[in-house]
């Protein structure tokens, strides 16, 4: 095999790790989406089994950080990759760690949920958490999915959206303190719903967070501390 052959085969298998990494963190959010969903319905409809799968599954989330973390490090030892596919690799780091407190979130909600359903005083509070559950559901989807085509303006949306996260979590809250001073024997009810409804709206900053490295990744700008209309005049979003 001479010169060119060579550099054009090292060429081919770096560029399939490099495909690897984008298959295996899409697939561990495929993984943490179905937590959520898993979590959510276990609010909503009282699932302890479902809340009991969430907490078991957590460690599978946990392995794929360790497994991802690991293939990243093993190709910034060996590749030394440059430009593009340098940020790529440090997109897919970042991405997995959120993805993994995405997990540990999804695994608070649902202990949350079991404890919930053994106590019916905080269930005029359900509707809106499982809502603020819907939402955040749906950015994580879009999250993952603006990585997955490299859409920035997708990305920026997503950003956007993490505002509307926090006035819906502040509504529960003010909702919950109104619950609470009326019947003082809902609180330890409320106060759960209120852990699993703050797990939420931690998700949404984690979704946020993703989308903010999409734009890192994309255009190699680190947006991470840029304010929403900064970030819309830069990129025109």
């Amino acid at each position: 095999m001479d010169t060119t052959d060579l550099k054009h085969h090292y060429s081919q298998q770096f560029n399939a790790e490099l495909e690897d990494l984008r298959t295996r963190v899409l697939a561990m959010g495929g993984l943490v989406e179905q937590q959520l969903s898993m979590a959510i319905n276990a609010v909503n409809c009282g699932e302890s089994e479902a809340a009991e799968k969430v907490i078991l599954n957590d460690q599978q989330v946990n392995a794929c950080d360790v497994d991802i973390d690991q293939r990243c490090t093993r190709i910034l030892a060996l590749r030394q990759p440059a430009a593009s596919d340098l940020r790529l690799v440090l997109t897919v780091i970042k991405m997995t760690a959120d993805l993994e407190r995405i997990g540990d979130e999804c695994k608070s909600v649902a202990q949350m949920a079991l404890r919930a359903a053994q106590d019916d005083k905080g269930w005029n509070l359900i509707g809106q958490v499982s809502h603020l559950g819907t939402q955040v559901q749906q950015m994580l989807h879009r999250a993952l999915d603006s990585f997955a085509r490299t859409d920035v303006d997708e990305a920026i949306e997503i950003v956007h959206e993490d505002v509307n996260i926090d006035r819906e979590y502040e509504i529960i809250i003010r909702q919950s303190m109104t619950y609470m001073m009326e019947d003082p024997r809902s609180i330890p009810g409320v106060l759960d719903l209120i852990w699993a409804a703050r797990a939420l709206e931690r998700i949404g900053d984690r979704c946020r967070n993703i989308s903010q490295y999409v734009i890192y990744f994309v255009e190699g700008r680190d947006v991470r501390y840029s304010s929403l209309d900064e970030i819309k005049k830069e990129f025109g979003g």
